[in-house]
């Protein structure tokens, strides 16, 4: 128990900025780590459901209920998926050949691109979240965790372009038939569950998720011959904005059908 028990502060101290007692950070504190990923999603999910109904008895306006959804995820996790949308934009943007965009990724500062993308990314979010209903928001905040799911999962399946960076490090000190084995159970319980709050919006963001970690995989071995800790970032963030905006597409096209 308290191999596991080290494992998971290890994982919140890695992707939240949730408060943790000290742990070592040795191969054998981080075999399990990534079976704890997903449930940093579930706190935001649970936050931001928490908010949303708070928002709603409050009667906030629109604008303020969802500027605050979408920094909770920034809060909780302290930005670091974010980071990895933003040096990703930039090393997408450069054009540049396969070595000079690795190098683009693990550069501090932030470029043009990274500017542009980060708030376009924000205004989306902010977007998208003011469309939130009743009926979405629930399988919303499931979202967050299935994200983090697949993620895990490109971590430990996917190739390494960076050998020595924090992806490769997960990755190659992880149980992977064990991480593999609890991401899949975790995926079929989360798809499961938004089926059971609503078959159509359960079914939106599933098809969703997967058809961006399939654009992620083919994107990250075309320009850069693999996953690194910055692009799974990236992929964290595609992912969940890609749910938002399908969940709210799909709740304009039911509500013009009813």
């Amino acid at each position: 128990m308290k191999k596991l028990y080290n494992n998971c502060i290890v994982a919140f101290s890695m992707y939240s900025k949730i408060p943790m007692p000290m742990a070592d950070w040795n191969k054998e504190n981080m075999q399990y780590a990534l079976c704890f990923f997903p449930w940093i999603g579930l706190v935001i999910g649970a936050l931001e459901l928490g908010w949303w109904k708070l928002a709603a008895f409050l009667q906030f306006g629109t604008l303020f209920r969802s500027a605050v959804m979408v920094l909770i995820p920034l809060l909780v996790t302290g930005g670091i998926h974010m980071d990895g949308l933003l040096d990703t934009a930039d090393a997408l943007s450069s054009w540049r050949e396969r070595e000079r965009r690795l190098e683009i990724l693990k550069d501090s500062h932030a470029g043009a691109f990274a500017v542009i993308v980060g708030l376009g990314f924000m205004t989306a979010c902010v977007g998208g979240a003011s469309e939130i209903n009743s009926e979405t928001a629930p399988v919303l905040c499931l979202s967050f965790a299935v994200a983090r799911a697949l993620s895990a999962l490109s971590v430990t399946n996917f190739p390494n372009a960076n050998p020595r960076g924090t992806a490769a490090a997960f990755g190659s000190n992880s149980y992977k038939r064990i991480v593999n084995t609890v991401m899949v159970l975790y995926l079929i319980l989360f798809f499961a569950a938004a089926l059971w709050l609503h078959p159509v919006y359960g079914t939106v963001m599933a098809v969703t998720a997967l058809a961006v970690f399939v654009y992620y995989y083919k994107m990250s071995m075309k320009y850069f011959g693999g996953i690194t800790g910055d692009l799974a970032g990236f992929f964290t963030c595609v992912s969940e904005l890609a749910m938002v905006l399908a969940l709210v597409l799909a709740s304009g096209i039911m509500e013009v059908l009813a």
